[in-house]
């Protein structure tokens, strides 16, 4: 049988479609893998190296790849994404993605991408100076398995008003929103991100020992820190015009134990 007018008609706009369909930017493309590595993980032999904040020893050996946590949403709005030429990591295939800040100091990224399995495979973080900062890279890749919990990636509705409140006069680092909360072993922390990188914003009773990459300012009876990837100027900067420091509207953000002492 052959076929009618309108079913060639039909074919020929779907081919006509298909030949003219915008491929995913390098930014989609990018944003899929580091999505898709929040549910699946790379298993097999792993270097970590990291420099800044210092460790000792700065290299240690792990059986997956850290996970990059993103949001999307700030990645776009501050950072251009390139692809790169093709490279071979853990002996596999990968795409090549290079991140670079579009204001600001912030630090820059470079991601490779396993090519059949569409997650990370290796990355780095390189301060705006060209150092390196941090890397991780698998040596061998096992087998791609599916997380036990996802990881969630999600910005906290509300959260950059109620630390206006809490710190009023903070100038946040160009580019960088309050985006969730940190682990609090010495006050009060909460994660500031431009869409990759992350500063930790600290109100605590205690001041912090004045370094590379560490801001920290007394305000009233406590003190409020900056810890980062960025010039230590930027930070002091942010800090400068403080007026006070009140973690009283953060209470709705944080666990009992920290909201109601």
């Amino acid at each position: 049988m052959k076929p009618s007018l309108a079913s060639l008609t039909v074919l020929l706009s779907g081919l006509a479609a298909a030949q003219t369909a915008t491929p995913p930017s390098d930014m989609d493309t990018l944003l899929s893998a580091l999505n898709k590595s929040l549910r699946f993980a790379v298993r097999g032999e792993t270097s970590i190296t990291v420099i800044f904040p210092p460790r000792d020893p700065p290299v240690r050996q792990a059986q997956s790849l850290p996970p990059i946590k993103v949001y999307p949403k700030l990645l776009r709005q501050n950072f251009m994404v390139k692809r790169e030429a093709a490279e071979t990591v853990a002996g596999r295939s990968t795409q090549v993605f290079s991140l670079t800040p579009k204001l600001g100091a912030a630090a820059s990224w470079r991601v490779w991408v396993d090519v059949s399995w569409n997650v990370p495979l290796a990355y780095e973080e390189r301060s705006a100076d060209g150092s390196l900062a941090r890397r991780a890279e698998l040596l061998s890749a096992v087998k791609l398995q599916k997380r036990a919990a996802p990881i969630k990636a999600e910005l906290l509705a509300g959260l950059p008003q109620a630390l206006s409140l809490a710190l009023p006069g903070l100038n946040l680092p160009a580019g960088f929103v309050a985006a969730g909360v940190g682990q609090r072993k010495t006050g009060t922390q909460l994660n500031l991100s431009d869409g990759i990188n992350v500063v930790a914003l600290v109100m605590a009773p205690k001041g912090v020992k004045a370094a590379a990459g560490v801001a920290s300012r007394k305000v009233g009876d406590s003190f409020v820190w900056l810890v980062g990837n960025l010039d230590t100027g930027v930070l002091k900067t942010s800090l400068s015009s403080v007026k006070r420091s009140d973690p009283g509207p953060l209470g709705t953000f944080l666990p009992p134990s920290d909201s109601n002492p």
